[in-house]
C-alpha cells in the first residue's frame, strides 16, 4: 500500500499547477481500480465490456430471427443498426477518455519524477512506489487500448453487417410486396375470366336448350316410328284393345248413371211424372253434360229457356252460372265437389235436372298442376276460335303463356294480347260449344277484348284454368267467369 505523509501532501499542493494545468478530465472522479495479484490493476467486475455487450445483442438477434416475419426482421435489423451506431459512439467516447487518461498519467508521472528529486528518505520510497503504480497503470491502459481498437473493428464490422442485412430485409420486403400484388392481380384476372366463362356457358345453355329439346322430341318420335315398324301388329292390337275397353267403360258409366237417376226418381215418387229430359255424360272434370229429350212429347230445346246452376252439397246453396244457357255444359275446376243443376222452362212448364252426385276431379290433374306451378311460366298450344263474339275460320296454332304475373297470347313472334292479372280479367270454361266445350275456355284480358281458345286436350284446358287462377290468387286477384259475384271459390 502507498502511504502519503503530510509533507508529501503539502509538496503536491505547492506544485499542483505543474501536474494538472492542461488536463481535461472526462468525469469528476478518478476511475475505481482494484489491485490484484502481482500488483495487476483490475477493472470493476460488475461492468461488462463492449465486446460482451455486442456478442450478447448479436446472439439475441440471431435467436429471434428464426421466429420473426420479414417485416419484423427488417425492423429488428434497423434497431440493431441503431444500437451498433450507439456502440460506435460509445467506443469513440471511450477512446477519447483513454486519451485523456494517457495524458493524465503522463503528467502524473512527470510530476512524480520532478518530485522524486526534491524528497528524501522514506518519502522518496513512497514516490518510487507511486511511480511504479503509475507505470503499471499505463501498461494496463495500453493493453485496454489494444482491446478497444479490436472491439472498435468488430463493432464496425457488425455495423456493416447489420446495415447490409437491413438493406437486404428491405429489398426482400419490397419483393414480397410486389409478388403479393402480382398474385392479387392474377387472382382478380382469373376470377374475371371464370365469371365471363360462366356467363358465356349460361348463354350457350339457354340457346342450346331449345335445340336439345327439339332434338330429343325428334329422337322420341323416331324411336316410336321404329318401334311401330318392328312390332306393328302388337301395337295395333293394344290400341284396339284399349279403345274397346274405353267404349265398354263409357257404356257402363252411362248405364250406371241411368240406373242411379231411375232410382232417385223412384225414391222421390216421381215414377208417374212424365219424364221428358235427362242429362247425358260423365259427371267428372274433363267431360261434358248434355240435355237429351227422352220423350216424343218433349218440347224442342231451341224453344226453351235453359240455365245451369252449381249447388253446394253441404249448404244446398244454389249459384247461377253466368252465360251457361246452352244445352251443353262442360264442368270446370270451380264445379269439382259440387252438384250441377239445369233448369228448363217452356210454356209454363218448369223442369229441373241435376247430376246424381258432385262432379269428380280428373285423375292426376292435381299433381300435373303442382308440377307446372314450380315453373316461372308455362306455354300451351291453342287455337283461337272466337274473338269479341266473332268466329274465326283459321286453325293456326297460337301460344298461350301463363306466367306468375301475367298472361300472354302470341302467334309466332307477334303478341296478340298481353295483360297482367287484374280485376277486369276474366277466365272460365266456355259456356256451350257442343262436344268440344270440354277443350275450350273463355278469356277476357281487358274490357272490350275477349277470346275463346281451344286446347289440344281437356287436361291442358283445365290445367291452364287452375294454373292461371293459382297465380292470380297469389296476386290477390280472383279469376272467374262473367258476372261472377262469389269470391270464395279459388
Amino acid at each position: 500500500m502507498t502511504r502519503v505523509t503530510h509533507s508529501f501532501g503539502d509538496t503536491m499542493m505547492m506544485h499542483k499547477d505543474v501536474v494538472s494545468a492542461d488536463v481535461i478530465f472526462a468525469s469528476l472522479r478518478f476511475p475505481t481500480y482494484q489491485i490484484g495479484s502481482n500488483n495487476k490493476i483490475m477493472d470493476d467486475p460488475k461492468v461488462l465490456s463492449m465486446k460482451e455487450v455486442v456478442a450478447r445483442e448479436t446472439a439475441q438477434l440471431l435467436e429471434q430471427q428464426k421466429r420473426l416475419s420479414v417485416r419484423d426482421l427488417a425492423s429488428k435489423f434497423e434497431k440493431g443498426l441503431a444500437a451498433a451506431a450507439k456502440l460506435s459512439e460509445e467506443a469513440k467516447l471511450r477512446e477519447a477518455a483513454s486519451l485523456e487518461k494517457h495524458v493524465l498519467l503522463k503528467k502524473l508521472r512527470d510530476g512524480l519524477e520532478s518530485l522524486k528529486g526534491r524528497v528524501t528518505g522514506r518519502n522518496k520510497d513512497d514516490v518510487h512506489e507511486a511511480i511504479s503504480l503509475v507505470e503499471a497503470l499505463a501498461v494496463q491502459l495500453t493493453h485496454r487500448e489494444g482491446e478497444l481498437v479490436q472491439e472498435k473493428a468488430e463493432v464496425k464490422k457488425l455495423t456493416n453487417f447489420l446495415k447490409q442485412a437491413s438493406e437486404d430485409a428491405k429489398k426482400l420486403v419490397y419483393e414480397e410486396r410486389a409478388f403479393a400484388r402480382f398474385e392479387i392481380d392474377n387472382a382478380r384476372a382469373a376470377v374475371q375470366r371464370v365469371e365471363e366463362a360462366l356467363q358465356e356457358h349460361e348463354r350457350m345453355s339457354r340457346t342450346s336448350g331449345n335445340q336439345d329439346l327439339e332434338q330429343l322430341m325428334k329422337e322420341v318420335q323416331e324411336a316410336r316410328r321404329i318401334k311401330m315398324l318392328h312390332q306393328p301388329s302388337k301395337v295395333m292390337d293394344m290400341e284396339h284393345e284399349l279403345q274397346a275397353l274405353r267404349t265398354q267403360l263409357a257404356e257402363k258409366s252411362r248405364h250406371y248413371l241411368r240406373l242411379q237417376k231411375e232410382l232417385a226418381r223412384e225414391k222421390k215418387g216421381e215414377e208417374n211424372v212424365p219424364h221428358l229430359y235427362e242429362l247425358e255424360g260423365t259427371e267428372t272434370l274433363g267431360s261434358y253434360l248434355q240435355i237429351q229429350p227422352c220423350s216424343n212429347n218433349a218440347p224442342e230445346l231451341s224453344e226453351c229457356s235453359i240455365q245451369w246452376y252449381r249447388v253446394s252439397p253441404e249448404s244446398a246453396k244454389k249459384e247461377l252460372i253466368s252465360g251457361a244457357t246452352k244445352s251443353v255444359y262442360a264442368p270446370e275446376p270451380f264445379d269439382v265437389g259440387r252438384i250441377l243443376q239445369v233448369g228448363i222452362i217452356s210454356e209454363g212448364l218448369q223442369i229441373t235436372l241435376s247430376t246424381t252426385g258432385p262432379i269428380e276431379p280428373a285423375a292426376g290433374l292435381g299433381n300435373y298442376v303442382e308440377a307446372l306451378v314450380r315453373k316461372h311460366d308455362t306455354e300451351f298450344n291453342v287455337v283461337v276460335t272466337q274473338t269479341n263474339d266473332s268466329h274465326h275460320s283459321t286453325e293456326s296454332i297460337h301460344i298461350l303463356n301463363v306466367g306468375k304475373m301475367r298472361m300472354k297470347l302470341c302467334k309466332g313472334k307477334t303478341t296478340i294480347a298481353k295483360e297482367f292479372y287484374s280485376s277486369s280479367m276474366q277466365l272460365c270454361g266456355v259456356r256451350g260449344g257442343g262436344n268440344a266445350a270440354a277443350q275450350a275456355l273463355f278469356w277476357q284480358p281487358k274490357q272490350g277484348l275477349s277470346f275463346v281458345l281451344a286446347f289440344e286436350s281437356e287436361r291442358e284446358r283445365n290445367a291452364a284454368i287452375m294454373l292461371a287462377r293459382r297465380f292470380a290468387f297469389d296476386c290477390n286477384i280472383v279469376l272467374a267467369g262473367p258476372d261472377h259475384r262469389t269470391s270464395s271459390e279459388t
